[in-house]
């Protein structure tokens, strides 16, 4: 409680002869939001270590976990994201991530969450399920644009659902954009 952990592992744990109990390994997971109580903690941080699209991803305020699969993920909201990864699993295909663009994202952030999937070697498609509340559905078309006009050479077949706040403006965006986008309900 006291550094704000999210877990505490010692696995295993030994009795030596002199009976001395010892930590021969452990784990610990701190929890993200609280770091900035504990400095010391934030030094012993490594980057070498990280992933460098989840690094890329939270310099970028995105939630990003890369995953096995080949089916590049973006969606808005933690729920509808393991939701998504669900019904791709359903599908018979496995997410290649876990990325959650986030309620406030604007059209750089969009762009820049789709730029990170499709930097993934392991992406062959992506699937954008955006359910618009704060996130306006044309600022998530719009942000797909910007990526296509930008690197449209990286561009691959999308599969993209939009529902809520301005979904139609926003279909209607990627629809007359000569894109490779299927788009469902």
């Amino acid at each position: 409680c006291e550094n704000d952990c999210s877990l505490v592992e010692i696995n295993p744990l030994v009795v030596v002869k002199d009976g001395r109990v010892l930590a021969a390994d452990a784990k610990l997971n701190f929890d993200d939001d609280a770091l900035f109580k504990h400095p010391s903690l934030q030094e012993l941080h490594d980057p070498a270590q990280d992933d460098p699209l989840e690094a890329l991803a939270a310099d970028s305020g995105i939630s990003y976990v890369k995953l096995e699969g080949n089916v590049g993920c973006i969606v808005n909201g933690a729920g509808l994201a393991m939701a998504t990864m669900d019904v791709t699993h359903a599908a018979g295909a496995d997410p290649a991530n876990f990325l959650d663009v986030g309620g406030g994202a604007d059209d750089e952030k969009v762009a820049k969450a789709l730029e990170i999937v499709l930097s993934d070697p392991d992406v062959e498609k992506v699937l954008i399920n955006i359910f618009g509340g704060i996130l306006r559905c044309d600022t998530v078309a719009r942000g797909i644009l910007m990526v296509s006009q930008s690197h449209p050479d990286q561009m691959c077949s999308m599969v993209v659902r939009m529902l809520g706040t301005n979904a139609d403006e926003g279909r209607k965006l990627l629809s007359e954009s000569g894109l490779e986008v299927i788009l469902v309900d």
